[in-house]
């Protein structure tokens, strides 16, 4: 991805010189490993906008010291590189909400390292990548992009930006009444009913992803396109060993579609493409997709 030298959004809380003495992590039933593998199967990209799901993993962690703050620990290339892809997707989506006729508000970034507290609790960098929407903030360790490469193989500037354009695209359903929508059917609803429910919000955000891409693929940085061969099919890959079945299978060895939360590989991937090929958000309807494994059918 060109990146380098365009502008890069204020909107950044940083608080990677923050630290706090982390006690631990419980749940009903047990803990440890098994508990951060639950949190990448239930929570990996985007899990926050789930409402209960997060409320409760969240306040599982216990702060045992008081934070101290200091000076910024984030590399200075990789903040840069995230401000730079914010303001690209605060500039596309204002430009959407103009064209669409909704009102947009502008989310903020939280860059932490290891901790940090949020409107529910004392978030965990284990959790991954996610958007509370009741602060209307996104929420990244930067670490994040190391854990994709070194963990599940998926590498490239263009995966962490990715990353923020799936994040981005739960604040724009926030903004449109999506989230709101679908918290409401929570405690009408089956377990088993409410995943196909967030399965199907997990993959708009993606679509989301998909038309911020389309978007850079048509922009230049000094006369020099900011998509690069290969970018695209960096986001793929990700999108690919990020979903449910894939992460249920390396670590669960099987898979139960019932318990699918962001959907499978192929959907994902599908509906990334989709966005990239359409680019509105007409076609981004997949609350009312007929079949969710070929959104252009």
């Amino acid at each position: 991805m060109n990146w380098r030298g365009q502008k890069q959004s204020d909107e950044i809380e940083d608080r990677t010189g923050q630290s706090g003495g982390l006690g631990g992590i419980s749940l009903a039933g047990g803990g440890g490993i098994g508990v951060i593998v639950l949190l990448l199967i239930s929570l990996f990209m985007g899990g926050g906008n789930t409402g209960d799901v997060l409320n409760n993993v969240i306040n599982t962690v216990t702060q045992t010291s008081p934070a101290t703050t200091g000076e910024s620990t984030a590399d200075p290339d990789e903040k840069a590189f995230v401000a730079t892809v914010l303001q690209d997707l605060e500039d596309f989506w204002q430009q959407e909400a103009q064209a669409e006729g909704f009102t947009y508000r502008v989310p903020k970034l939280v860059l932490y390292s290891g901790t940090t507290s949020t409107p529910n609790g004392t978030a965990s960098k284990d959790m991954g990548p996610f958007y509370s929407p009741t602060d209307e903030k996104i929420y990244l360790d930067l670490s994040f992009a190391s854990e994709l490469k070194n963990t599940y193989g998926a590498s490239g500037d263009y995966t962490m930006a990715y990353v923020l354009a799936h994040e981005y695209g739960h604040h724009i359903q926030k903004l449109l009444g999506t989230t709101t929508k679908l918290d409401a059917q929570r405690s009408r609803l089956s377990t088993a009913a409410y995943n196909k429910l967030s399965v199907r919000l997990e993959l708009q955000a993606d679509y989301y992803a998909g038309m911020f891409t389309k978007y850079l693929a048509a922009q230049t940085n000094n006369g020099v396109a900011v998509l690069e061969p290969g970018d695209f099919n960096e986001a793929l890959k990700t999108a690919q060993v990020i979903g449910d079945d894939a992460l249920q299978k390396k670590y669960q060895g099987s898979v139960n579609p019932e318990s699918f939360t962001h959907g499978t590989s192929e959907q994902r991937m599908a509906w990334l493409k989709a966005g990239y090929t359409y680019g509105d958000l007409a076609h981004g309807d997949t609350f009312n997709a007929r079949d969710l494994d070929h959104p252009e059918d």
